[in-house]
């Protein structure tokens, strides 16, 4: 890893906040694969209750609203998110179903068992892969699903500069059957892995952050920090585009048994 580079964690938490609320998602991702890894979900009905967990401003979250029945809590630990996410829901006119709260990962706000589906999209690292579906599992009920993206190898060797970045920006990456495992030893019945095309991460992803750092670096020109994250943001989309072919998110879903 670049000596440049800097965990988006290290960061002001306003300053990711408005850089990020200015792009529709926070995250890799797209409404096909969205809907690619709902189509594995079975038996959701109007009493469902669904909570996309990082939900971020809501992007994947209104694709699920607009694709299934049930209420819709968006959780995440950044209120500016929060206020876009339950602005967006209002303009789908989904307030009745999907609602946006402030709150952790790590002490989730969830009855034992009250949960049809647990989703989220580009935002289990926060917690860790393992730690998550471990800890979310008491939260679903029996034949209750799981759906998240995670960061994974694509192949069991790579070369030393993707692979020291990301293993320093997130040790848990892991190969996919590492990950499916993990999965399995937590209570869960792995359904389906796939992973997410590149257009997730280019057209979705990185190439909308280009105005808006633009924008960004104009309004906070002599902010060190503002600076930082935007080549720290710059430097990642480097990387993707010189060694996408080794690694990538995956979607894992799983059924609780």
């Amino acid at each position: 890893m670049s000596n440049e580079y800097i965990n988006i964690h290290e960061f002001d938490f306003n300053l990711i906040c408005e850089y990020f609320s200015s792009i529709e998602r926070q995250g890799p991702g797209s409404v096909e694969s969205t809907l690619k890894a709902l189509s594995f979900i079975d038996n959701l009905s109007n009493q469902s209750v669904i909570a996309d967990l990082g939900c971020g401003t809501g992007g994947q979250t209104m694709t699920l609203a607009q694709h299934s029945k049930g209420k819709l809590l968006g959780l995440d630990l950044f209120p500016g998110f929060i206020d876009r996410f339950n602005e967006n829901a209002a303009n789908l006119n989904l307030q009745d179903r999907v609602k946006g709260i402030v709150g952790s990962m790590v002490e989730l706000p969830f009855q034992a068992e009250e949960l049809d589906l647990i989703w989220s999209e580009g935002a289990i690292y926060n917690i860790g892969f393992e730690r998550g579906v471990s800890e979310w599992h008491k939260y679903l009920k029996t034949g209750g699903y799981i759906a998240v993206t995670e960061a994974s190898w694509f192949t069991d060797e790579r070369p030393a500069e993707i692979n020291d970045f990301w293993n320093e920006a997130y040790p848990e990456i892991d190969t996919i059957p590492v990950k499916v495992a993990q999965l399995q030893k937590a209570g869960y019945i792995p359904i389906a892995t796939f992973c997410l095309p590149e257009t997730c991460w280019t057209k979705n992803f990185y190439e909308p952050q280009l105005a808006a750092q633009d924008m960004f670096l104009r309004k906070h020109i002599d902010n060190q920090t503002a600076n930082e994250l935007v080549a720290n943001e710059r430097h990642e989309a480097e990387l993707y585009s010189k060694y996408k072919d080794y690694y990538g998110y995956v979607f894992y879903i799983g059924k609780k048994r």
